[in-house]
């Protein structure tokens, strides 16, 4: 059975044949073409599951044969491959609408996780591994978790992006534990709390006497993580001193101590994570570009809070009892009223905010029920609406149907409210059939009695 259709256009016959042949290994299908026009041609004629496209071509750029699939409403994700890579050709594509970015020559193993992420991932009806204190069941938590597993077999960097806390060293924990190195040590440093010599230190160790206060030997976390795995944590707010310093590490696997005339050999697996923008950044000349694609060998994006909805029962319910638990206090329930609540609010600070506001909501409140009244006064006011006519498209894109779900279940709930929970009225004051509205208020846990 395929596994799906590609195609792939390059202009370079033996990369051609070569992907042909790893592809067809691979289980899938392979067409080919060999310019813009043979590669337009084949993408409005056939039903291709991805699109595999040189950026340089005889004829023009991959990104017009990209660009010629969307405006015939083609779907397939792209990834535009090339041997002539910038930050500016890659923020090109990806704005373009490729799903992905891939330098010439590029990891086998690497194009096969791509493949697997893009398209999904195993044989058909393989089931999900679990991955401990990674709490979430939505598409786009699940397609992350799928990818921990394949992510963790190969050595190659993996590079972590999201807003702060949604939990970046959690998914770097998972990483390390289902790595060849999971028997080793987990460190993790965050670059951007330290000052630059001390940063310097606390990663490459130093040696007694090298500056004021340095009365011992110091290893550093390269070496004290020996067979395991470091996570460089903030990773965009390195000084370009500390990004030339890492670059060296990261190309030669050695590191010398402050003050020490002499390298030492290291063997760790190396995670980075950020929530700065380090594409823009490069193109500001505020992050090497040499460093940012070192690091940038595996990416994976964890999404807001605000783009994951569905998850947020599942972990407010988990921290509560989590928290009762660590309090010795009988386990306490969310009543739903306060749950809709807590899904009507934006949580700018993600996981890590809902965590705290339920601890302390846990700490103050005497009975075993967690209600409207229980929960922090700002979360109770109205919530901020979605600016419908100005919808910014995340450059990480988002679920469309969750988003317009949310925007569903905002405008339902006003109308609720202003008709006093009558369903009918509410319905009509949103121009939707009864019967509609109905439907959707059970899917969107709105239902509420006449």
């Amino acid at each position: 059975m395929s596994r799906g259709h590609l195609l792939v256009v390059d202009d370079e016959r033996s990369l051609r044949e070569f992907l042909t042949i790893l592809l067809e290994q691979e289980g899938y299908e392979v067409t080919t073409a060999d310019t813009v026009a043979s590669g337009i041609e084949a993408v409005l004629k056939g039903s291709f599951d991805l699109v595999m496209c040189d950026l340089k071509l005889p004829d023009g750029s991959g990104l017009e044969v990209l660009a010629k699939a969307r405006s015939h409403q083609v779907a397939s994700p792209f990834i535009i491959i090339t041997a002539h890579t910038t930050p500016q050709h890659a923020l090109e594509a990806l704005r373009a609408g490729a799903a992905e970015y891939l330098s010439k020559p590029f990891i086998v193993e690497d194009l096969k996780l791509i493949l697997d992420k893009l398209l999904g991932a195993g044989e058909p009806g393989a089931e999900t591994q679990d991955v401990p204190n990674f709490i979430g069941s939505s598409p786009a938590i699940r397609r992350i978790l799928d990818m921990v597993p394949r992510l963790a077999a190969t050595p190659s960097t993996v590079f972590i992006t999201g807003e702060s806390g949604t939990g970046k060293e959690l998914l770097a924990q998972a990483i390390h534990a289902f790595s060849a190195a999971a028997n080793g040590p987990f460190l993790s440093v965050n670059c951007g709390a330290l000052p630059e010599g001390l940063l310097e230190s606390e990663l490459f160790g130093h040696v007694r006497g090298s500056f004021t206060g340095a009365v011992k030997d110091h290893k550093g976390l390269f070496v004290d993580a020996e067979g395991g795995t470091v996570l460089l944590d903030e990773v965009g707010e390195l000084t370009p001193l500390m990004q030339v310093k890492l670059l060296r590490v990261l190309q030669e696997r050695r590191v010398r101590p402050v003050g020490s005339s002499h390298e030492v050999e290291v063997n760790v697996r190396v995670l980075a994570a950020t929530n700065r923008d380090l594409e823009k950044a490069v193109k500001l000349n505020e992050f090497r570009e040499d460093l940012y694609y070192r690091l940038n060998v595996l990416h994976i994006h964890l999404p807001p809070l605000r783009q994951r909805n569905e998850d947020l029962s599942e972990l407010a319910r988990h921290f509560v009892e989590q928290t009762c638990e660590n309090f010795g206090t009988p386990t306490k329930r969310l009543t739903p009223d306060a749950l809709r609540v807590l899904q009507a609010y934006s949580w700018p600070g993600n996981v890590r905010e809902l965590e705290n506001v339920i601890e302390r909501t846990v700490a103050l409140e005497q009975t075993e029920m967690i209600s409207t009244g229980s929960l922090p006064e700002h979360l109770r006011g109205t919530p901020e609406e979605p600016a419908i006519e100005q919808v910014g498209l995340p450059e990480e894109g988002l679920d469309i149907d969750e988003y317009v779900d949310n925007i569903r279940r905002s405008l339902m709930r006003q109308a609720l409210e202003k008709t006093d929970g009558h369903q009918k009225k509410a319905s009509e004051l949103l121009r939707m059939s009864y019967r509609g509205f109905r439907y959707h208020a059970e899917k969107l846990g709105l239902a509420r009695d006449d």
